[in-house]
């Protein structure tokens, strides 16, 4: 079923090939911490939809704010990744708990469970990349957001 909301998130950012691989990679990301940290299947599927429609806000918010800010993401990102899902046999549940990361992924202190823990890591895990940190940057953010072993493992790899 991840494929099916892969395919809605392409189609949904269209030509905007550039969210399209951020969204991507963060889904990476996520399949594989929540698999290294052996969660549970339904976690495990939570934590694969938040990763590709944690972003999804982003169109909207330019549209009605001009603005892709963390606060307009959250504020327009929920209604459409329900939309999506609904569209397929995911459990209410699981499509509340998706609703609530995308609509809180900014808003760290709201960090409630490993799933929504995990989307947050490998989201770091990306812009640390695509928006060319430092080093002082990449130590600071492990220190005070990262605290799975396997993403701790994963950043400590690749950027310091």
């Amino acid at each position: 079923m991840t494929e099916e909301i892969i395919k809605e998130m392409i189609l949904y950012f269209n030509n905007d090939v550039r969210r399209i691989n951020h969204a991507l990679k963060v889904y990476a990301f996520c399949a594989a911490i929540a698999d290294l940290e052996k969660l549970d299947d339904k976690n495990r599927l939570i934590v694969k939809l938040s990763g590709i429609l944690h972003d999804i806000g982003i169109k909207e918010a330019e549209r009605k704010y001009n603005s892709s800010a963390g606060p307009y993401q959250e504020k327009e990102g929920p209604a459409i990744a329900r939309q999506i899902m609904e569209k397929y046999p995911i459990n209410t549940e699981i499509i509340e708990r998706v609703c609530h990361i995308v609509g809180h992924h900014h808003n760290y202190g709201k960090i409630d469970g490993p799933d929504f823990q995990i989307l947050v890591e490998a989201d770091f895990l990306v812009n640390i990349y695509e928006d060319e940190m430092d080093g002082q940057a990449v130590a600071s953010i492990r220190s005070k957001y990262f605290k799975t072993k396997a993403a701790v493992e994963l950043l400590d790899t690749m950027y310091l």
